[in-house]
């Protein structure tokens, strides 16, 4: 049985032309820059490393989070 995941598909490319990160219009990503590519729906959304960084590590905690509520829940 295949195993269910909470995180979207998402990889790591390198942008190439130049553009804004999608979370922080003041990050301009170049050509060749590595960039976090995350699908939605039938399109994909771009971030800087900088912000990439920021959201991977926000929804490490919100999963601990998760993890530690049900644990404790489940456990009673």
């Amino acid at each position: 049985m295949a195993r269910k995941s909470l995180v979207q598909r998402s990889e790591i490319d390198q942008a190439l032309k130049s553009h804004n990160c999608q979370a922080n219009a003041n990050h301009r990503l170049k050509p060749g820059d590595f960039r976090l590519k995350v699908y939605v729906d039938r399109s994909h959304d771009h971030y800087c490393a900088e912000c990439a960084i920021k959201i991977i590590e926000a929804d490490i905690a919100k999963l601990h989070e998760l993890a530690r509520q049900l644990r404790d829940a489940t456990s009673q």
